[in-house]
């Protein structure tokens, strides 16, 4: 299957879930030898610790080296233990007010025009307005960050059955989240993360979220569904779904974020003509 549609637009691999197969430094060659030139990335360093200035620098020449710029990072998290963001957590949030300045710093060392904010999981016995207070306190702050190395504010929507925690499962949630941050900085670089697997999998429908909130659309990132696959091993119509995108007006990048169905990731892409690949 290949999407036509796909000609549209510009297209960013995210290293975290795509050649994971690999370790962190190899895979931004292994995206050049496949033909991209941009990736992305979840936060790759865990919650433990800062980074030393060694790693920092480590990844930096990884994606020098391979030619890649790296065009979204996020913010403190560690999505393998199902964290699912610290901004909204009582007893991360100093954690994640100190990793702002490392991951803006990282993200303009390598032109990275995005920042992701995960809001963080419902804890249990801490109000749910107190949570929303103080993440909001801390998207202003991460906000005013990234606008400060030109960069965008990301928030995202993730899926019911992944993050059952987790306060925001529709896109309407994100972009009242969204609604509130700018009316807060007056910056308005607070943008929605529109990830079309995480809404599909809580049965919105994706024309419905193109028609409504295409303007306040920061990124979009893919994968079917079900399974989070290439597109062309499930249900999603890529080829309406990136016409409509084209249509609407969108001119940000397609963030590749699925796994590959036969768990090797150069042999994923046949769906994207390969001199798509390479951001234009």
């Amino acid at each position: 299957m290949v999407v036509t549609a796909a000609s549209g637009h510009n297209y960013t691999v995210n290293l975290s879930i795509l050649f994971s197969e690999l370790p962190l430094l190899e895979r931004p060659a292994a995206a050049a030898a496949a033909g991209f030139t941009a990736a992305e990335l979840w936060w790759p360093f865990g919650t433990d610790h800062t980074p030393a200035a060694a790693e920092l620098d480590a990844l930096r020449a990884a994606f020098t080296a391979a030619g890649v710029r790296l065009t979204g990072l996020n913010f403190l998290d560690d999505l393998t233990v199902g964290a699912k963001g610290t901004l909204g957590v009582p007893a991360q949030s100093e954690r994640f007010r100190e990793n702002v300045p490392v991951a803006t710093a990282l993200a303009a060392s390598l032109g990275a025009g995005a920042l992701n904010a995960l809001y963080g999981n419902r804890v249990e016995g801490v109000p749910a307005a107190e949570q929303d207070a103080l993440a909001l306190e801390n998207l202003v702050l991460a906000a005013r960050a990234a606008h400060a190395v030109g960069a965008d504010l990301l928030i995202e929507a993730l899926n019911r059955n992944d993050a059952p925690d987790y306060p925001l499962h529709t896109a309407k949630a994100a972009v009242e989240v969204v609604d509130r941050v700018n009316a807060a900085t007056g910056l308005g670089n607070a943008k929605f993360l529109c990830d079309f697997y995480h809404l599909a999998v809580n049965g919105e429908d994706l024309v419905e979220v193109i028609d409504n909130y295409a303007d306040r659309f920061g990124h979009v990132q893919i994968a079917d569904n079900p399974g989070r696959n290439e597109p062309g091993t499930g249900s999603l119509d890529f080829e309406d779904l990136l016409a409509r995108l084209t249509a609407a007006g969108y001119t940000g990048r397609i963030g590749l974020e699925y796994r590959p169905s036969n768990g090797v990731s150069a042999d994923s892409f046949d769906w994207l003509p390969r001199e798509l690949r390479a951001a234009r």
